[in-house]
């Protein structure tokens, strides 16, 4: 149900920090990836050992831990989340997100998250109707943060009143009606291309782009979120591949176009946005070309193959295709000129000039083309544009 979603679970201080190995349970059962967070106060009630044995990650649970030393730990675990989920919340670390107070790991790392945060609330009801609470709830609400309101029961008092925390079967029931991502392209086999190819002029020099291959692995990391299988292939690149993903190897353009003609004749769909070399070396020294008295050296190129014009030739009825266009000039005019050219359904244009955005940058502006519609997806991580993609693409393959 949560296929390779990263989930990052936040826990306070509470009576009810049992649910939370319970809700743990459910989301690993679903296949999610969990790592945990917990305040001080929570230590006191469960051990972060026990959370860290059912996670399999290492709880975080102090600003001074260090997973590695190239890493700035709530940084890192603010980025890696998908959802984060905070269950219980107390009243304490609500008052901490509304008013944006970052004095321990758990408030740090939650500061540091930009994507969608769900809090859990659980406490006494006297704290819960508390003008002050009540405040915050709502500065969160208009802040885009979702609320699971407590619940009406036996509160640790000995009382009943509003203030429990939640069933995790309860929880998990709200995240599966709400997940954007829950098997909307179950069964389906989408081929992603990324990276930049390198075309070899000689056995240690060859010729390749800027092109770091971050978006398409965000866009493989997202359609295995939505149920689907990805065959990802992939140009030479420094990143980590995604989890449940067939990973296929390749250096140049030739074997990019080998590879995509031979996987997309199974697959519903392929997203290409490798930047494939546009030339090649017209003849390929064998041995390492040496330095010479001459102050000038000639390299004669010749174009490549073009691989999306030649996957519109085997294309079939009910397959996708997306492309990339990276410009430096006329956009649009060129986006729209290769949508139609290479028989697209949708076309990705971003310009690759500007150095916020594009190559190299975790940052990306793009516009979405297709015949129907244009969209305008403005300033934002390369994991959320890539998310907004397979939202469409989701809209495509279930029209």
């Amino acid at each position: 149900m949560f296929n390779n979603l990263n989930i990052v679970l936040y826990v306070c201080g509470s009576i009810s920090n049992y649910k939370s190995l319970l809700l743990l349970r459910l989301l690993k059962k679903q296949g999610a990836n969990v790592r945990v967070v917990m305040t001080k106060n929570a230590q006191m009630f469960v051990s972060p050992l026990t959370f860290q044995t059912l996670s399999k990650n290492q709880v975080y649970t102090n600003i001074g831990q260090e997973f590695s030393a190239d890493k700035i730990n709530h940084i890192e675990i603010g980025k890696w989340a998908d959802i984060s989920i905070i269950a219980p919340a107390s009243a304490n670390f609500i008052a901490k997100m509304a008013n944006g107070i970052a004095d321990d790991a758990a408030s740090s790392c939650i500061l540091a998250t930009n994507g969608r945060k769900i809090v859990v609330p659980a406490m006494n009801d006297n704290m819960w109707f508390n003008p002050s609470t009540i405040r915050n709830v709502k500065q969160l609400e208009s802040d885009g943060v979702e609320i699971i309101l407590p619940e009406s029961g036996d509160l640790a008092e000995g009382y009943s009143a509003k203030g429990r925390m939640p069933e995790p079967q309860s929880i998990l029931d709200y995240l599966s009606a709400n997940n954007e991502f829950c098997n909307l392209l179950k069964d389906k086999h989408f081929v992603v291309t990324a990276g930049g190819t390198r075309e070899a002029i000689d056995p240690v020099r060859y010729i390749t782009n800027k092109s770091s291959g971050k978006m398409g692995y965000a866009i493989a990391d997202a359609l295995t979120k939505a149920g689907c299988k990805v065959t990802l292939i992939s140009a030479p690149t420094n990143l980590q591949v995604p989890k449940n993903v067939n990973l296929v190897p390749v250096v140049s353009s030739s074997d990019m176009e080998k590879a995509v003609l031979n996987n997309f004749k199974l697959a519903d769909g392929l997203v290409m946005s490798a930047a494939v070399s546009d030339f090649k070396v017209a003849k390929v020294a064998q041995q390492k070309i040496k330095k010479t008295a001459e102050d000038t050296f000639e390299l004669k190129l010749v174009k490549t193959h073009d691989i999306l014009k030649e996957v519109a030739k085997i294309k079939t009825d009910g397959q996708i295709t997306i492309g990339f266009a990276a410009e430096t000039e006329n956009l649009l005019e060129n986006a729209h000129k290769k949508l139609l050219s290479k028989k697209l359904d949708l076309l990705i244009a971003n310009d690759v000039s500007r150095k916020d955005i594009g190559f190299n940058s975790d940052f990306n502006q793009v516009t979405v083309i297709s015949e129907e519609e244009q969209l305008s997806i403005q300033k934002s991580t390369k994991t959320e544009i890539a998310n907004q993609i397979v939202q469409l693409i989701c809209r495509k393959v279930n029209k």
